[in-house]
């Protein structure tokens, strides 16, 4: 059993006129059991979830599970929802609640559901994506295609976490190989070569992506970008299998 006020879920996107909504971001929904949260005194909404369940064997609410609802609406829980200083005021400590705060998710049938709305579980359905940002990192990379780019904001999208990681992915470029990993299909915010990748702009045009030259005259500075319109790589259906 649900409870909640009426969403309308959108496939490849979230709820509709939720913040979270995003087509390439695998923490669309929040969903927590109402047990959990009951034996913390912790009151629905307060983990700022947007649906609270009740029902579900706490060994079948995990990553990887398909809740179906009798609208026909499907979310495909990814990974659990890590507790942060936002909601320490809520319990004793941070670790008590560590598994219990909620697990994030993707809609990957849309409909509308709503207070009381029946729904189905069913465990082990889908890959589980890894509780590590790192590894979500990499299994973003591994799907971006030849012959097109992402930004730096659409990682942090892809991987699911705040835009204070986005301090980390010089970090993370430096500590993935390039022979493994397209890191050349990187591009700042703004669609500029990055400075972390060798060759990049050799093995982009090998590809096809035209890249570009904005000479700074003040500076006397050549830097080379790609015009995001033509090439940058959105598909909403990454999570959705």
């Amino acid at each position: 059993m649900v409870e909640l006020k009426t969403l309308n879920l959108k496939v490849g996107y979230g709820i509709e006129g939720d913040i979270n909504a995003d087509s390439i971001s695998p923490r669309q929904v929040l969903i927590v059991r109402h047990e959990d949260i009951l034996n913390l005194s912790i009151k629905p909404g307060e983990l700022r979830e947007n649906i609270v369940v009740t029902g579900i064997e706490f060994d079948n609410f995990i990553p990887g599970s398909l809740l179906t609802f009798e609208s026909g609406a499907a979310i495909r829980l990814t990974f659990h929802c890590e507790p942060c200083k936002r909601i320490a005021h809520l319990v004793k400590s941070l670790k008590s609640i560590q598994g219990k705060r909620g697990i994030l998710g993707v809609v990957i049938k849309s409909g509308k559901i709503q207070v009381n709305s029946n729904f189905q579980v069913q465990a082990h359905k889908f890959p589980v994506l890894s509780e590590n940002p790192y590894q979500r990192f990499l299994n973003f990379m591994s799907k971006i295609p030849s012959g097109k780019v992402v930004t730096y904001k659409q990682i942090i999208k892809g991987m699911g976490v705040d835009n204070s990681y986005l301090r980390a992915i010089p970090t993370y470029l430096k500590k993935t190989s390039a022979a493994d990993y397209p890191l050349h299909r990187i591009l700042d915010s703004k669609g500029y070569l990055i400075t972390y990748v060798n060759q990049q702009k050799n093995k982009l045009e090998i590809e096809g992506v035209k890249v570009l030259s904005d000479t700074n005259l003040v500076s006397n500075l050549n830097k080379n970008f790609v015009d995001i319109k033509d090439y940058l790589w959105e598909d909403n259906t990454i999570y959705l299998r």
